[in-house]
């Protein structure tokens, strides 16, 4: 059966193998109201496999929908590719909190300030030298005429910009029993860092891409 028959529901709480390796258990995966947009599940990593194919050993992970090549008789999920395919894919993902995210997992995410308020919206990511170093904001209309800033953010992760992401109950595709710590949110904040914040009266135009941390 080709992998995009399978729905989330199908595909929860199994394990993953490539050949007779496991790779680890499927746990979720982020909800779109575009389902085209959805191209990653979230995966339990086994912690053997995280040490020897991550450059730093992380417990969850994506998993490409693209690689799944099967449901085996034993309930199992097969992978079409082998594990040195996984890592060339974990490798192009971005580390947050210690946990990888696909790029297209991180597209459409909301910013928001410590009070709450968006300042716009992840439109893209940018690499220095291969690796991801930060991501591109489309600022709000309303943030632009108040502080001065252009339309698109590039806010670099020197220091760390993406430190955390906050899991939501009420967007995620797994039965409810699951959703709280399984799934990402549609929308999940980001906020500026307690050092970095300042007086919108005393905050120049570049204070706004310092080092906010995503919620």
């Amino acid at each position: 059966m080709p992998n995009d028959k399978y729905d989330i529901q199908e595909l929860l709480q199994r394990d993953v193998y490539v050949n007779d390796k496991k790779v680890g258990t499927i746990v979720g995966e982020r909800h779109h109201p575009n389902e085209a947009r959805v191209r990653s599940m979230r995966i339990q990593v086994d912690a053997g496999v995280a040490d020897e194919f991550m450059r730093k050993p992380a417990e969850l992970a994506p998993l490409p929908k693209e690689l799944v090549h099967s449901i085996r008789t034993d309930g199992t999920v097969k992978l079409s590719k082998s594990m040195r395919e996984l890592q060339r894919r974990w490798r192009d993902t971005v580390r947050i909190d210690e946990k990888l995210y696909a790029p297209d997992e991180m597209l459409d995410r909301a910013v928001l300030d410590n009070q709450g308020r968006e300042i716009g919206v992840i439109t893209d990511l940018f690499k220095v030298k291969r690796t991801y170093k930060g991501v591109i904001v489309q600022a709000r209309v309303g943030v632009q005429k108040e502080f001065g800033v252009e339309a698109q953010l590039r806010e670099s992760q020197s220091p760390p910009f993406l430190e955390h992401v906050s899991a939501s109950t009420k967007s995620c595709s797994p039965a409810p029993s699951t959703r709280s710590s399984l799934c990402l949110p549609t929308s999940p904040s980001t906020r500026w860092s307690d050092e970095e914040r300042v007086s919108s009266k005393h905050r120049r135009p570049s204070d706004h891409c310092a080092t906010p941390s995503l919620l």
